[in-house]
């Protein structure tokens, strides 16, 4: 969908001027936001950056990293959690700013054999259960990226714990890590790449990132976080030993800031390729995020966003601007833009309590946004 078309299911106020952004608090102000965040939630750890006119301009770490009480710290190593997809879809990009990748190509002209031909593997997905689907076939890069691929979250949440496709792909929306994964194996059986190693040629070493990774680290052992649950009990940390670009990232607030700022800049991508990741390519009629596979909502009660490569697209009172989340049991993160003086909030959180907050800390930042909070969080009660 092309911006012509977009107009027509945007909200309308898109269309009017954008107000002026509020002046950006400086690091005392910083600090009382996520004080009166941590205080509302209960939240024990907590790590804001600041963006504006695409240059970092403060990261600040607030509570602990551990039930015994060592700090958390800006380089503190942390759950990167589903913003992996978006450094992904980031590399994706520099892929095709390479020429190696086509976002409209299907994976079934870049694989060598057919996908349900390589069986279930526990390290990709079951795609051997798509053998008696040949929609299969339909789905490209840009498809993966946008969460239409018609996928379940994952396989294993099924009724049954079969992979079976929902929908004709590229038609809506519907979250799903296993169809990022899908790409990911995809890339790999076409181009020969190990996906780690290809993820910090294209977006850690450039941006730096020198602590961040796909996969666990000896040297992060020294100064890594655990992370809280909502009953306030403790998860410790995971030190994953395989790549899943749906979620597998260690990092730390200041490279995910050093990132922000880079994506929102458009460092590293051609004109052409920082668009595509911005633009609002799919409408989204759901009502809510979660669950993942839930109906249309009524024409009057739809989000009016859309789904961009890797990220979700909105326009408010400032314009036009993404989000993208991250989530686990222990994990809760935001990252913020409004695409007006290149302004973006991070937010990475150690404790998942901390989300009830997400919209008033970035409302405390960057004023108003219009950011599609209902939508992401359901029914969550912020404060």
């Amino acid at each position: 969908m092309r911006l012509s078309k977009l107009l027509w299911t945007l909200p309308l106020l898109a269309l009017a001027a954008p107000a002026q952004a509020a002046r950006l608090p400086d690091r005392p102000g910083v600090a009382a936001i996520a004080e009166k965040a941590m205080r509302g939630t209960g939240a024990r750890g907590l790590a804001i950056a600041v963006i504006d006119r695409g240059k970092v301009k403060s990261v600040q770490t607030f509570g602990e990293r551990n039930a015994k009480g060592d700090p958390l710290t800006p380089q503190t190593i942390m759950y990167g959690a589903s913003l992996t997809k978006l450094l992904f879809g980031y590399a994706v990009m520099r892929l095709v700013d390479e020429g190696k990748v086509d976002l409209d190509r299907p994976i079934a002209a870049m694989l060598p054999q057919p996908l349900p031909d390589y069986g279930n593997l526990d390290a990709y997905g079951n795609w051997g259960d798509l053998k008696d689907d040949p929609r299969w076939r339909a789905i490209t890069p840009r498809i993966a990226l946008n969460h239409s691929t018609g996928f379940a979250n994952f396989h294993f949440l099924e009724p049954d714990g079969k992979l079976r496709i929902h929908f004709d792909p590229g038609t809506r929306y519907g979250y799903s890590g296993e169809g990022i994964i899908l790409l990911q194996f995809a890339l790999e059986q076409a181009l020969g790449i190990e996906t780690g190693a290809e993820v910090k040629r294209l977006v850690f070493d450039p941006l730096n990132m020198p602590n961040t990774s796909l996969t666990w680290r000896p040297d992060f052992a020294a100064n890594y976080a655990d992370g809280w649950r909502l009953d306030g009990s403790v998860e410790p940390h995971d030190e994953r030993e395989r790549v899943r670009v749906a979620g597998s990232m260690d990092t730390t607030i200041t490279d995910l800031a050093n990132f922000t700022a880079a994506l929102v800049r458009g460092e590293g991508l051609s004109k052409a390729a920082r668009v595509e990741m911005v633009r609002a390519d799919l409408p989204i009629r759901s009502r809510a995020q979660f669950p993942t596979l839930g109906p249309d909502a009524p024409p009057a009660e739809q989000p009016k966003i859309a789904a961009g490569v890797g990220t979700i697209v909105f326009s408010g009172p400032q314009g036009p601007g993404f989000i993208r989340g991250g989530h686990n049991d222990s994990t809760g993160n935001i990252l913020t833009c409004v695409e007006r003086r290149q302004r973006c909030v991070l937010v990475i959180a150690n404790d998942v309590r901390a989300e009830a907050s997400f919209p008033m800390i970035v409302r405390e930042i960057l004023g108003e946004t219009g950011a599609p909070w209902a939508w992401l969080y359901g029914d969550m009660k912020f404060i």
